[in-house]
């Protein structure tokens, strides 16, 4: 086997920026050396073949526009044997594919988003088959010059594994000359003494997107210096957002895909007819399933998450420098707006049935303008709101927003998904909030500190007024019930506030991980001062796909000073204690600690679960009405059970038992990570 040298992909800027203008003569020179250089037979260079080994993993998950958390749905890990000859033939052989799936899902990859881009696309970069991106040209194939623009934005040091000095290169940035047609934005790393592209890091155009769902699609290629003379694929990563281009959902899905190649060996002659027939042959799916992986499937998301990769979080940055106020989402600038599925629909005690609509406009990259309305058929009222949200700096997103009668729940919150709370009141008149509404507006900032960090801090002033019952005793589809509990009168007046929030996003996939965040108000109402600060922490340890998952929770908070009674704490029930009454405990202070173990029964279908809570909630310096039925705990309050968790653990049912005083509950809930979403 050759000697090899890796690149390990550290770049130092050695001279920053130095060129402002487009199109200068040193920049067309550069990128017309690469052009001559791709344009050379690697057999000129006394290459005649090569095979290498290429391992990866391909991970498809949901991630939120309003924060850093990301929900794993599937993992794949892969292992290629690649092959090249001259001139130009290539074969990858898939001879290793495993995966593991933590939510139902129906995805099917394009063999190239699984494959080895040998050829730096060619002279027309294609994805999908054609299906995703086409016809967009290469930024160093002929005639380039007639479609983009060209700028030599920086000379860097590429500091490579096993040489002692540093391999110099050329960034040129590279933007289109017509947005509206396909085309490539990035730029190309270009080695000053050879002039070969050792980097390629690029976006698309709107205008090349087939697929009317990709919001974007990311892509770095890294190529490694082997045999310290042949600059081939070391590292290719790929990022692509879809969503439904009809709708603005906060959610959407990500592929992420990274595949790392060695173990070069060059100029071993391969039979005549090896490269006949289909480019990719995949092995048998046994054979594939039982390939020897180094790492566990899930070792990488374990150890660096499922955050942006920093290649193509530079790229984020670089295309906003290039391109301006411009687009380049491949989806519509105006859509419906759908903040989650309850805000279409929804059924609860204290609105009916409420509809809702809004649009979205996104003029330029990353600044969204807000409208939603809705019409909550009890109450006979119309709610609304407004928002405006767009970049301040780098990484300092702000967000102005008006809203009238918007509904809000007493703390701490319920943990009931909107549409799981919709069918609880329809169908058995239990509803898990304890509404109020408020009118006002906000300022918020909202930025990115460190490893998945957020930190936000916001201004608000809004008019609280009560909720009623408005829908009677029995709701369409009830039956012959006791009918809803009363609905919770609060303090009417005005709440000023300013407070700051950070969190730590949970890491799917991970076989130990904890999240949490932590909050400070100040508040004022009626004159009145307080202070409140609160935190959430859990932390999880998990055997792999389909063992045995341990969570712990602790969750507290405190009322200091003059609150209204709707900023105290009322626990019990579901989301708290199990086995008592829906928050029949209370206090200006509260804490909650919760255990659950889950075992893997039957594939993905069937988790038993083993529950234990406690709770604890004192009145100090404040009292909750005496209307509301709430009170202290008397010391901690503790409960257990056992449940089970069916269909990749999204709808559970549990049933609890609550000590001294407690009750046995039925209580059917769905994953928390899902509760968002609906």
């Amino acid at each position: 086997m050759a000697g090899l040298v890796l690149c390990a992909g550290t770049i130092q800027p050695a001279l920053a920026q130095e060129s402002d203008d487009w199109n200068d003569a040193r920049s067309l020179e550069l990128v017309a050396a690469a052009r001559a250089r791709r344009a050379v037979p690697r057999a000129d260079s006394g290459l005649t073949s090569y095979q290498a080994r290429a391992t990866g993993y391909v991970y498809f998950y949901l991630d939120r526009r309003d924060s850093a958390e990301r929900t794993l749905v599937k993992t794949d890990q892969i292992a290629l044997n690649i092959f090249w000859a001259t001139p130009d033939r290539t074969k990858q052989h898939i001879v290793g594919l495993r995966d593991a799936s933590s939510l139902p899902n129906g995805i099917r990859y394009h063999m190239d988003h699984l494959t080895v881009v040998q050829d730096e696309f060619g002279d027309v970069i294609r994805l999908g088959d054609g299906d995703e991106v086409r016809d967009v040209p290469h930024p160093a194939a002929p005639r380039s010059d007639q479609t983009y623009d060209f700028r030599l934005a920086d000379s860097l040091s590429i500091r490579l594994t096993g040489r002692p000095e540093p391999i110099r290169v050329y960034e040129i940035q590279v933007r289109p000359r017509r947005f509206d047609s396909p085309a490539f934005v990035g730029s190309l790393f270009i080695d000053r003494s050879s002039a070969a592209i050792v980097r390629m890091s690029f976006t698309f155009t709107p205008a090349s997107y087939v697929d009317r769902r990709l919001d974007y699609i990311r892509i770095s290629l890294d190529n490694g210096l082997w045999d310290e003379r042949y600059w081939l694929p070391h590292e290719q990563k790929l990022e692509i957002r879809r969503q439904l281009p009809e709708i603005d959902f906060p959610t959407g899905g990500v592929i992420r895909g990274v595949l790392r190649i060695g173990d070069y060996r060059f100029n071993e002659a391969q039979p005549d007819n090896f490269f006949a027939g289909r480019p990719v042959l995949a092995f048998p799916e046994g054979t594939r399933e039982r390939f020897p992986f180094e790492d566990e499937l899930h070792a990488e998301v374990d150890a660096e998450g499922l955050g942006t990769p920093a290649e193509l979080e530079d790229l984020r940055r670089v295309t906003r420098d290039l391109v301006g106020a411009r687009r380049l989402s491949g989806l519509p600038g105006l859509r419906l707006r759908l903040n989650d599925a309850s805000s279409f629909l929804r059924y609860n005690r204290a609105e009916g049935v409420r509809v809702g609509a809004g649009l979205v406009w996104a003029p330029r990259p990353e600044t969204r303008i807000e409208l939603g309305a809705g019409y909550a058929a009890g109450r006979r009222r119309a709610d609304g709101m407004v928002a405006a949200e767009r970049p301040l700096s780098e990484g300092l997103l702000g967000r102005i927003e008006l809203y009238h009668e918007r509904r809000r729940d007493q703390r701490p919150s319920s943990r009931v998904s909107g549409a799981m709370n919709s069918l609880h009141a329809a169908l058995a008149d239990i509803d898990y909030w304890d509404p109020f509404f408020v009118s006002g507006g906000l300022l918020r900032l909202r930025g990115e500190v460190a490893d998945g960090w957020t930190m936000s801090g916001e201004v608000s002033a809004e008019r609280h007024r009560s909720a009623a019952l408005v829908v009677g005793d029995e709701p369409p589809g009830a039956g012959d019930t006791d009918g809803f509990r009363p609905v919770r009168a609060v303090e009417k007046g005005v709440l000023g506030e300013a407070a700051i929030r950070i969190e730590r996003p949970h890491r799917p996939g991970a076989a130990r991980s904890w999240d949490g965040s932590g909050s400070l108000a100040l508040g004022t109402w009626d004159g009145d001062v307080f202070l409140q600060p609160e935190m959430e922490l859990a932390a999880r340890v998990s055997s792999g796909p389909g063992g045995a998952d341990l969570e712990t929770r602790l969750a507290a908070g405190a009322a200091l000073g003059s609150a209204p009674p709707q900023r105290l704490y009322s626990i019990g029930g579901l989301g708290s204690i199990p086995g008592f009454a829906f928050r029949s405990f209370g206090g200006d202070r509260y804490f909650t600690a919760a255990a659950e173990a889950s075992f893997g029964v039957l594939g993905p279908w069937i988790r038993p679960r083993l529950l234990a809570h406690l709770g604890w909630a004192e009145e100090g310096g404040q009292e909750l009405p005496a209307e509301w039925g709430a009170s202290p705990t008397d010391g901690v309050r503790a409960s257990f059970g056992l449940g089970v968790g069916l269909i990749h653990d999204i709808l559970r049912v549990d049933v609890a038992r609550g000590l001294d005083g407690g009750e046995w509950q039925t209580l059917v809930s769905v994953r928390p990570r899902l509760r968002d979403f609906l």
